[in-house]
């Protein structure tokens, strides 16, 4: 297999997200996994099993063609939407915190929403592809949008309104990337909106975390829905720029709540400060660098499935990201999702490494042709 730029900008930046994940959430998880389970290490020993696994189906899917998917996408889907569905029937749904998002098999906890992100962008990018031509129609362009609506519903019942917002994006962006006009594209971004606006007004909870987000150090909600963003904030500001050393977090003591999944960001920046931050943010975008350059290098070879689907990978991950970065620094208000290769989370990181597994894989056709 011959390398090229294209693969070192996906494959080393990954190295490096996948080994420094791995110290974050043993630095982060140190505490909580010793009151929990009185192991120091339980959730960085799953996490590296996670890990294990994810590289597995990286390579599964390095040496599954991709047209191969592009004649299965609505089998993903299917399945995907299956899970879904699974959700809700006793004894196999898993609820934790009040949300229903999780099926539990064996040791591990699946979670479908990640695996529709998955099977929602092979879809879709299938879809442009067949419909190509009349892309910017009526007709075309409503179909996704109903399966957009059944998902999301199927999503919002959990609730998960996270999740929604971000397949909606990606679908959006595949979309637009595909050929759908500015002004279909602006409708879809006001419905989008409109959705997010009624999610959010619709549940005190959510509206509680919107006004706690406009000042967490209030005194009526810094111990509540105040609470994870003021510990984030204040774990940020005692980094400083060089931060306070590896393993030397403070906040992870019990006072920010999921320190080692939604705010490991926050716990990163206290440790190896603004600029160990400022890294990792390099090394993102190095990665999607080399993500638009495969997508981008298909499309000039007319295989427009192969670049819709990158695209899409690098839509699911940059979005990801952003939200993730802005929720532990403030810009957005709080919400439980994970920082792509970072956080803690068996059904993320294996999606995730199979997502890169199909990346690498079409790149590789793109060598030979």
């Amino acid at each position: 297999m011959n390398t090229n730029k294209n693969d070192l900008l996906v494959i080393l930046p990954l190295i490096f997200l996948l080994a420094l994940g791995l110290i974050m959430v043993t630095s982060s998880s140190i505490y909580v996994a010793d009151d929990m389970k009185s192991n120091p290490f339980y959730f960085a020993e799953r996490q590296f099993i996670f890990m294990a696994i994810g590289l597995i189906a990286l390579l599964f899917f390095l040496v599954i063609p991709s047209e191969f998917l592009y004649k299965s996408d609505w089998i993903f889907l299917l399945v995907s939407i299956l899970f879904l569905v699974a959700l809700f029937i006793p004894e196999v749904g898993t609820r934790v915190n009040g949300s229903l998002r999780w099926i539990k098999m064996g040791p591990i906890n699946i979670q479908p929403s990640e695996i529709c992100k998955f099977s929602l962008i092979l879809y879709i990018s299938g879809y442009s592809v067949r419909r190509m031509t009349e892309i910017d129609s009526l007709r075309s362009f409503l179909k996704p949008l109903f399966l957009l609506f059944v998902i999301s519903c199927l999503i919002l019942i959990q609730p998960d309104l996270g999740s929604v917002a971000i397949i909606c994006l990606l679908v959006v962006g595949i979309l637009f990337y595909a050929g759908i006009s500015f002004s279909q594209l602006i409708l879809l971004m006001l419905l989008i909106c409109i959705v997010g606006y009624l999610g959010i007004t619709s549940s005190a909870y959510r509206m509680a975390r919107v006004l706690a987000f406009t000042d967490p150090f209030a005194v009526e909600v810094v111990r509540d829905a105040g609470w994870q963003l003021s510990n984030s904030l204040i774990s940020i500001g005692q980094g400083g720029w060089l931060g306070v050393g590896l393993g030397n977090s403070f906040q992870k003591s019990f006072f920010l709540p999921e320190a080692h999944t939604d705010f490991i960001f926050a716990i990163l920046v206290e440790e190896l400060g603004i600029i160990g931050g400022l890294m990792l943010i390099f090394i993102f975008i190095i990665m999607f660098v080399g993500l638009i350059s495969i997508s981008f290098d298909s499309f000039k070879k007319k295989r427009y499935f192969q670049s819709y689907t990158v695209f899409g990978i690098f839509l699911l991950i940059s979005i990801q990201v952003i939200f993730n970065i802005s929720v532990n620094i403030g810009l957005l208000p709080t919400k439980g999702l994970t920082l792509p290769f970072i956080s803690y989370g068996g059904t993320s990181i294996i999606i995730m490494l199979a997502l890169i597994g199909i990346v690498l894989r079409i790149n590789n056709e793109n060598k030979i042709l």
